[in-house]
């Protein structure tokens, strides 16, 4: 939570329709759907609200603490413990839940505790070995892969624009359904930004399936279609001024002089010298622009995982565990993630919520 949002708390999304709050989660969508329903993203508001908290909205939707500082969420759940009495054990890893009779026995590294109710909400983990306690219990754990991640382009030399971006593109795996629409980023591994990252994040399987290593085509221009670029570019053939200097669609004049370079065009030549072959060339290095993707990066300190406890051993109208009686489950450790945004947050917020006031509250 400190670190999220670049130290201030992306707490949540503008996002109020929970049909299209839905969409933004690879995995999981369905079950959420009802969880929304219950707790929501005013209901969220609401509830920092009620505790002396105001969150403002920026331009993205994203929703920040007025004070930018993720230590004023922190500090907001510190005082809600004290208030209630909620005594915190540090450093104490569980080993092991188990049933005798109608109560769970919590095993930690220091002692054992015998509960009418526990939550598991250990996050997102990337190795098998933290949800080795949970599969004891008898609950399936979807293999674990990385998602919200940055395409490594180490053998394109388009890394020599890092930091250059465009408002709209087009980012697709080749062979796959997959493609997303939005801001790309140029960084010094590759390519990056909201496209990639919502790209990376649906497509996180089949990312993991090829090694990552895969054949990545940008539309630079955003959703245009080959005939709607040659007409733009019709438009310029009087013209006497270099294509070199003529950026178009919105493309940084840098990135525009690698794309024109990249479309093997002379450097001196003129709209009025564009020959057909030329013409097609540049318009499918535009639009089909092909890269090598070979391995990924984090972004930023963003750490979300795909997989976890297998939904369907989940009773989402509850967040009780279908295998073990009075054992809850809340945000990350459930096979669902959020592209970034804050919808990481606001399942994890949903989900405790339900556990908490609609579940383990009647276990007493």
């Amino acid at each position: 939570m400190r670190v999220s949002g670049g130290g201030r708390c992306n707490v949540t999304h503008h996002c109020f329709e929970n049909a299209e709050l839905i969409k933004n989660y690879p995995r999981g969508e369905k079950e959420l759907r009802q969880v929304f329903a219950q707790f929501s993203v005013t209901d969220t508001i609401a509830w920092f609200a009620k505790r002396g908290v105001k969150l403002k909205t920026e331009a993205d939707g994203r929703m920040f603490p007025e004070s930018n500082s993720s230590e004023t969420i922190i500090h907001c759940f510190m005082e809600e413990a004290r208030r209630h009495n909620i005594a915190i054990h540090l450093n104490e890893e569980v080993m092991a839940i188990t049933k005798e009779h109608d109560t769970l026995i919590v095993k930690t590294g220091k002692q054992r505790y015998a509960v009418d109710a526990v939550i598991c909400s250990i996050g997102g983990h990337h190795q098998q070995r933290n949800y080795e306690f949970l599969k004891a219990c008898g609950h399936r754990i979807d293999e674990l892969i990385p998602s919200l991640f940055t395409l490594n382009l180490p053998q394109s030399n388009i890394r020599e624009l890092m930091g250059l971006s465009v408002k709209s593109g087009t980012v697709k795996v080749n062979g796959t359904k997959h493609q997303y629409t939005g801001p790309v980023l140029i960084t010094h591994w590759g390519l990056s930004g909201p496209a990639v990252l919502k790209l990376s994040a649906f497509a996180a399987m089949d990312f993991f399936k090829l090694d990552y290593r895969a054949g990545i085509s940008v539309n630079w221009t955003g959703t245009l279609k080959e005939e709607e670029v040659k007409e733009a570019l019709h438009r310029h053939l009087s013209s006497k001024a270099l294509i070199v200097n003529t950026p178009l669609f919105d493309i940084p004049k840098r990135l525009w002089e690698y794309l024109v370079a990249k479309a093997e065009l002379p450097a001196g030549k003129p709209w009025t010298e564009l020959g057909k072959k030329q013409e097609h060339k540049l318009v499918q290095t535009l639009i089909n622009d092909g890269y090598n993707m070979q391995g990924k990066t984090t972004f930023k300190e963003e750490f979300v995982t795909a997989g976890g406890v297998h939904l369907k051993d989940v009773n989402f109208k509850t967040m009780e565990s279908k295998i073990v009686p009075g054992l809850f489950f809340c945000g990350e450790v459930l096979n669902i993630d959020g592209i970034t945004g804050g919808f990481n947050f606001q399942n994890a917020w949903s989900t405790a919520f339900i556990a908490a006031k609609l579940g383990v509250i009647e276990h007493g």
